[in-house]
């Protein structure tokens, strides 16, 4: 049972960061033990920060799951999410920093100039598991030793859940003593409206070849309640007119694939029956405009 008041109850905030594609929303839902994060096997998936918060018997650790930081493309929008990286580890307690087994390249040496030099990071070395060679992870470490003063190094597989024991237990002693941040029963500080519409985001990243996801960002225009029913209105945007064929498919039946897929994770998310109804707008441009940026909710 949670007792926040003892003397050695801790509670902080967590940024997970790393190069884009290792694995942070997957470690987040995993470590939280809920989807909240959405996940795809694109870079870039996650767009804006998410809070996952597990509260345990001695601690509440609040992990913040940040975009991949990345320096290939210099849109509005990356742009908005790069700063989104650095504002999190400048507000938070701990870094958890994420990288691949066997692989540290140039993207993560640029994450790795970001790292706070006055609070504790833990490398976390994800996908443990896709080793082929488990006696070649030894050496790894030692020579990424080397490269920070990292407080702590933990191997986990988050897809697996692999050790993700062993990282709480490495994390919780950094964490500051003092009571919740926030109640026992709250997982985020998101909205429902915006889990709705990163559902719908993650369809599209899944369901879509490589460029065109990167093209849409998705607006909840509506979001009712009718008696034990959500009834949820929302639109796809996209960069140019021949992307709305593409969203759309043959008989329309790759947008009604993306909505009714959405539509079933969000009844297991918000546990009740979902009427959802998708359409599609063309913005041209949005996501070098810093003011649609800010609308859509990316900074």
């Amino acid at each position: 049972m949670t007792d926040p008041t003892t003397p050695s109850y801790r509670a902080g905030f967590l940024a997970i960061v790393g190069r884009p594609n290792v694995g942070k929303s997957t470690l987040l839902n995993q470590l939280v033990g809920q989807k909240l994060s959405i996940t795809s096997n694109k870079a870039q998936t996650t767009r804006h920060r998410i809070t996952g918060i597990r509260t345990d018997a001695d601690a509440q650790w609040v992990f913040v799951d940040t975009p991949g930081f990345q320096t290939k493309y210099r849109s509005a929008l990356n742009q908005a999410m790069n700063r989104g990286v650095t504002t999190t580890l400048q507000d938070v307690d701990v870094v958890l920093f994420v990288i691949e087994a066997l692989r540290f390249d140039q993207k993560d040496r640029d994450v790795l100039k970001l790292l706070p030099k006055n609070r504790p990071v833990v490398l976390v070395i994800n996908k443990v598991d896709e080793l082929e060679k488990k006696d070649a992870l030894l050496p790894f470490i030692e020579k990424i030793a080397k490269e920070f003063d990292f407080q702590a190094i933990v191997p986990v597989s988050a897809q697996k859940e692999m050790r993700l024991d062993v990282l709480l237990d490495a994390i919780r002693p950094l964490l500051p003593e003092g009571e919740l941040i926030y109640p026992e029963d709250q997982v985020t500080d998101r909205s429902e409206r915006f889990l709705a519409a990163e559902l719908i985001r993650e369809k599209i990243f899944r369901l879509l070849g490589d460029e065109l996801p990167y093209s849409t960002t998705v607006e909840i225009e509506k979001f009712e309640l009718e008696g034990a029913m959500k009834k949820i209105y929302a639109s796809i945007l996209v960069d140019r007119p021949n992307q709305k064929a593409i969203l759309i498919g043959k008989n329309g039946e790759k947008l009604k694939r993306i909505a009714s897929e959405a539509r079933t994770d969000m009844e297991v998310m918000f546990d009740c029956k979902v009427y959802l109804q998708v359409w599609i707008k063309v913005k041209s441009g949005w996501a070098d405009d810093t003011r649609l940026i800010r609308q859509y909710g990316y900074e």
